[in-house]
């Protein structure tokens, strides 16, 4: 019988083993217009922590006792549907499950590129359209920017720190640790910022951009979001895309230099990913084109089995992976 994640109570900070339960579902004949898809990759986010609380956001929150969703990669097992056959490789969100039925519509048969499948769950998935998109259209970043990326070592700021040097960008990014900010030296940062080791991420990046930064590229929040306020030049462009470090928190950290916003005459754009989307067939041509160029690396951090899918999301929140997080089933 397939098998999924569901929510058994809802988080009060940081998730935690027992809010999630591992629950039977019955399986069904398929209706026309549904495949059933064995998952071979799940993919674990840290936006997925939003929809554990029962408020209104972009997305539906999770269901107690019901499936969780998330982005995953399968392989069509059966189909009702003449789009779609046995054995093509799709994208869709019924993650968190180990067997999904769905609309056929609702699937995406994966492009003709050069990566492997799981790919398309990073950095040629929805982290990586994030980073393109975000960085391009949402902070207008142009060559000869100073660009500063927060979680450089994560799924979308791999990705941005990568863009932004292919496009000829001065990049400095942050991440947590030693061998993290040499990942990110590796991916062509011209410095990193390692805010394990600092005392102050504001001080740490006036002394690696002088002269400020024209772009923000937001993963975290906090005092990272603080530190690129009091070091923008004027008219710089922050493209906030994720605040990964207050998500568990009830008490978010002060922002001292907010105020600069008005004076630096600071653009703050939020964005959802999902609307670009129609624009895909753009973020597809060029990251072949830098694929094809030697431009693009990409890290993943794997663990093996369904089972180990809720401690692979708990782990993003304390450093857990370099690159994309994966399940692989």
């Amino acid at each position: 019988m397939p098998r999924a994640w569901t929510l058994a109570a809802r988080p009060q900070g940081a998730p935690k083993p027992t809010d999630f339960a591992l629950i039977d579902v019955p399986a069904h004949d398929l209706a026309p217009g549904e495949i059933r898809v064995r998952n071979l990759w799940l993919s674990v986010d840290p936006y997925m922590r939003g929809r554990m609380n029962d408020v209104k956001s972009y997305v539906p929150p999770f269901q107690l006792g019901e499936p969780m969703s998330g982005g995953a990669v399968g392989e069509v097992v059966e189909s009702r549907d003449p789009g779609l056959r046995e054995g093509d490789l799709v994208q869709h969100m019924s993650g968190w499950r180990d067997e999904a039925v769905l609309p056929a519509a609702e699937a995406h048969k994966l492009p003709d590129l050069p990566v492997e499948p799981q790919a398309f769950l990073g950095q040629f998935g929805m982290p990586g359209m994030t980073a393109y998109f975000g960085l391009l259209d949402v902070a207008a970043a142009k060559e000869g920017d100073v660009v500063f990326v927060s979680a450089a070592a994560g799924a979308v700021g791999s990705t941005v720190v990568q863009i932004a040097k292919a496009r000829g960008m001065t990049v400095i990014g942050s991440a947590g640790g030693a061998d993290k900010a040499a990942y990110v030296r590796e991916l062509g940062a011209d410095a990193v910022i390692d805010y394990k080791s600092v005392g102050s991420v504001v001080r740490a990046l006036a002394a690696e951009a002088p002269g400020g930064i024209d772009v923000y590229f937001d993963n975290v929040g906090g005092d990272h979001l603080d530190a690129a306020f009091a070091a923008a030049r004027s008219h710089a462009r922050f493209a906030i895309c994720g605040m990964i470090d207050i998500y568990n928190d009830v008490k978010p950290t002060e922002l001292r230099y907010l105020a600069r916003v008005i004076g630096a005459r600071i653009t703050v754009r939020g964005f959802i990913v999902s609307d670009y989307l129609p624009r895909a067939g753009e973020f597809y041509r060029d990251m072949a084109g830098w694929l094809a160029q030697g431009r693009l690396k990409r890290d993943e951090t794997v663990r093996e089995g369904l089972e180990a899918t809720p401690q692979a999301f708990m782990d993003l929140f304390t450093g857990g992976n370099t690159g994309k997080m994966l399940v692989k089933l």
